[in-house]
């Protein structure tokens, strides 16, 4: 790849802005959501670089490649199409290649922390604004998490007490389908019976003022909710959710019988979209996040987790004709559905509703969590108006919805 190399020696200078040197976070962060990458879709020239600047990074800190052949990568093939409903044979072979670094501390069991690093290139499939097709750099989604991977990863590499290996993997074609998780789930680089569990950050860039962090994955070990909330002591406000399904990458070691947690900062009005840059990121949320999960890793180097399945309910979650155009707050944890962001040009901005609205009741049916909600859109079809009620700070609005 030509100016490969120097692209990666720019990463590693010095950055200041306003007379100040920032932290390596927001280097690692503003390097991998750059235009330089062109959104890092799984199989681009873009994701090639990333994969490249990633490897770097592990190198820096002292990790050891962990991928196929005792390199860095895990190489991967996978069919894929926007028709869901083409033959094999008519969908585009694609190429990516996992990320897979390494602390091994001659262990007989495996920690592994992962975070996907690929996007949605110059947008078209997965885009929430299906008619602009200028570069979607993802900075949330995921270069954050990819940022907080390697920020652990530093933090760990010097650590006393640490006495499991650690595996740490970036992973690609997460937004087409979870490829790459399920890739190296299926053809582990360490034997899948030594991993005691899987951590994975998602969309970890977004920290809000009440530090509310969704963790889903509680209910996949009979342990987790006692420790999780041990760890804490007070420092992030957490909104447990049991199931280990879930459309991220801890799904596919979830269907391996592992224990997972997956780490969400929220949804926002920015999501699959060319808006969702570095300039709205709170790094001091991933370095609390990265700080916490360090932490974590360390705390359970005493307790053996006992894997459980869970209900999966978003497995199972209803189908839906219509939406309401909103992103939900998974982390909310109080009455209702809390919404993030009010999508522009959908039936809610249309309604008047506004972001931190509180969902209490669409149509006949209440609304107190997001099952609930998922529930009430089922029950519409296009074309419907129905009441919605909301809290609005102190204040309870009706409006009409027309789906």
């Amino acid at each position: 790849m030509r100016n490969l190399a120097f692209y990666i020696c720019l990463s590693c200078l010095p950055i200041v802005g306003w007379g100040q040197e920032i932290s390596q976070i927001q280097k690692d962060l503003a390097f991998l959501s750059s235009d330089l990458m062109e959104g890092r879709q799984a199989g681009s020239q873009g994701e090639q670089l990333a994969a490249v600047y990633i490897q770097e990074r592990m190198k820096e800190m002292g990790l050891s490649p962990k991928g196929d052949e005792g390199g860095w990568e895990q190489p991967f093939d996978f069919l894929f199409s926007a028709n869901p409903h083409l033959k094999d044979e008519d969908k585009e072979k694609l190429k990516a290649r996992n990320v897979v670094g390494w602390i091994d501390k001659g262990a007989d069991k495996t920690v592994i922390i992962g975070a996907h690093f690929d996007h949605i290139g110059y947008g078209g499939f997965g885009s929430l604004a299906p008619d602009d097709s200028a570069i979607h750099n993802g900075a949330d989604d995921n270069a954050s998490g990819v940022a907080g991977l390697l920020a652990i990863a530093e933090r760990l590499s010097g650590a006393e007490g640490i006495n499991s290996n650690l595996l740490f993997i970036a992973f690609s074609g997460e937004e087409l389908g979870l490829f790459g998780s399920k890739y190296f789930a299926e053809n582990p680089t360490v034997p899948i019976s030594t991993i005691r569990y899987m951590l994975n950050l998602d969309m970890v860039g977004r920290l809000n003022e009440e530090k509310e962090v969704s963790l889903s994955g509680t209910g996949t070990a009979t342990q987790w909710e006692d420790v999780l909330n041990e760890v804490n002591k007070d420092r992030l406000k957490m909104k447990f959710s049991a199931s280990g399904i879930g459309p991220s990458d801890h799904t596919s070691f979830y269907l391996q019988d592992i224990p997972v947690i997956h780490f969400f900062t929220g949804g926002h009005a920015e999501y699959h979209k060319p808006a969702d840059d570095s300039h709205l990121i709170n790094y001091a949320g991933i370095e609390l996040i990265a700080d916490w999960i360090t932490d974590l890793v360390i705390d359970l180097e005493g307790e053996e987790l006992s894997f459980q399945k869970t209900k999966d309910e978003k497995k199972s979650s209803p189908k839906f004709k219509v939406t309401l155009g909103v992103m939900p707050n998974y982390a909310y944890s109080g009455d209702g559905m809390k919404i993030d962001a009010v999508l522009s040009d959908r039936p809610a901005e249309r309604a008047g509703l506004k972001d931190g609205d509180i969902v209490t009741k669409l149509g006949h049916m209440e609304v107190t969590d997001i099952y609930t909600y998922m529930d009430a859109l089922a029950a519409h079809k296009k074309g419907d108006t129905v009441e919605v009620q909301v809290k609005r700070g102190e204040e309870m609005v009706k409006a009409q919805v027309t789906f």
